[in-house]
């Protein structure tokens, strides 16, 4: 595509559910009347909640490493990151040093940490406890649809909401964001691959040309030409020539690409308010690595795209309230080949413009032989729900937690203040 958007801000509006990306100086005129009126908490108040899965269990252990523990030394003998290599946070815990790009948004107050965290659920298998978390009903397999697509429910609603409401980063709408409210996956900007609600829909290229051909959804069809020249012009503006903010550098993987695009649609004003996106590769039974190798590398990737993504966002940073999360921990113990099994608690990262950050939130319960779990694993001591919870109460004004966690008994008495 050869179309240019040389010396002009792009910006995206919205009228009666249509979606444009344009440059201010090729404004039709019916987009220049009354831009849609703002429909729900979080559109009120400009807030955005990101959620990032860390699949395959990462160890929180040697995420932010507790090192004052005595213990931990003893059970990771060549596994442990030594005291003078942590970043240090507050003389009993450090950063992995690979987490470098984390240090600043702590200093800053931006960056919390919850240490200890995870589900009430023993399972050890990926799978169903990757479930529990995306489903938050912890040891109920029949739950339908996913915490964050409640947690959109249970916001106050008056009108009609913005198609990109909901938008999952990949081919696939994940369990998390399944439900009653509208979600669509976005796997390539670029091409407008777009997939829709459930996870048996296949990308459709040129989505929103498609979108409007088949829709019958007012979300679309409400105002006509109008809708469609806005599609049109979204799909003119080029998204493969979008250019982060000053300093925000991406690694160039396709997590890194994926909160890129986050990015560009939050900035775009497309009426986001929830977003998700996931990355791989924390199973780490073998060869994991100390301060470098295979734990190391990710982590670097981890820390370094969500500081860039804070840096591009810029102003609107402090709209956003971004929580990270991974099904379970590992043993307190290495193994024998040089790796770690599957534990228990982890650690959880909030970042946002409303986070008391600088702290790490949490009961620490300790690395003694007789403090763990099951004798081999980091006890839980923070329900991720509590997290979760106070993250969509503060961000989406979801006040219904109990629809959002069903038997979790989160209530605001029960957060941490972290926001």
């Amino acid at each position: 595509m050869s179309h240019t958007c040389s010396g002009v801000t792009r910006r995206g509006f919205m009228k009666g559910g249509a979606l444009a990306l344009v440059g201010t100086s090729t404004i039709p005129s019916f987009l220049t009347r009354s831009v849609m009126a703002e429909v729900t908490t979080a559109a009120v108040n400009h807030k955005k909640l990101v959620i990032l899965f860390q699949r395959g269990a990462a160890d929180g252990l040697n995420i932010v490493v507790p090192y004052r523990e005595k213990n931990y030394y003893a059970m990771r003998p060549s596994i442990a990151i030594k005291q003078n290599e942590v970043i240090d946070l507050d003389g009993f815990f450090g950063l992995h040093p690979a987490m470098a790009a984390f240090k600043p948004l702590y200093d800053q107050g931006h960056l919390a940490i919850v240490h200890a965290a995870g589900s009430p659920d023993t399972t050890r298998s990926h799978f169903d406890a990757q479930d529990y978390m995306e489903s938050g009903t912890p040891g109920v397999k029949s739950t339908e649809d996913g915490w964050l697509n409640r947690a959109l429910q249970a916001e106050k609603l008056t009108g009609k909401p913005s198609a990109f409401r909901a938008v999952a980063l990949g081919t696939q709408v994940p369990r998390t964001l399944q439900g009653k409210i509208s979600a669509i996956a976005v796997n390539n900007l670029a091409d407008f691959s777009v997939a829709g609600r459930g996870p048996q829909t296949s990308p459709i290229s040129d989505a929103f040309q498609a979108m409007y051909d088949s829709s019958t959804d007012s979300v679309l069809h409400g105002t006509g030409e109008e809708t469609f020249e806005a599609v049109k012009m979204l799909k003119a503006a080029n998204p493969s020539k979008y250019q982060p903010a000053a300093g925000a550098v991406y690694p160039n993987t396709p997590f890194g690409n994926s909160l890129k695009q986050v990015a560009q649609l939050m900035k775009a004003n497309l009426g986001v308010e929830a977003a998700f996106s996931d990355i791989g590769g924390w199973d780490t039974h073998q060869n994991q690595g100390n301060t470098n190798g295979q734990l190391a590398n990710r982590l670097r990737e981890f820390s370094n795209t969500i500081a860039a993504f804070w840096q591009d966002m810029g102003d609107d940073a402090q709209n956003i309230t971004l929580v990270t999360m991974s099904e379970f921990g590992r043993t307190a113990r290495q193994n024998g080949t040089g790796g770690t099994d599957h534990g228990h608690a982890n650690v959880m990262f909030v970042l946002g413009g409303g986070v008391r950050g600088g702290k790490v939130y949490g009961k620490w319960p300790g690395l003694a032989n007789e403090q763990l779990n099951e004798g081999r694993d980091l006890t839980v001591t923070t329900d991720f729900r509590r997290v979760l919870g106070e993250a969509s109460y503060k961000t989406l004004g979801s006040r219904n937690l109990d629809l959002v966690f069903p038997g979790g008994r989160v209530e605001p008495s029960s957060f941490l203040g972290i926001i």
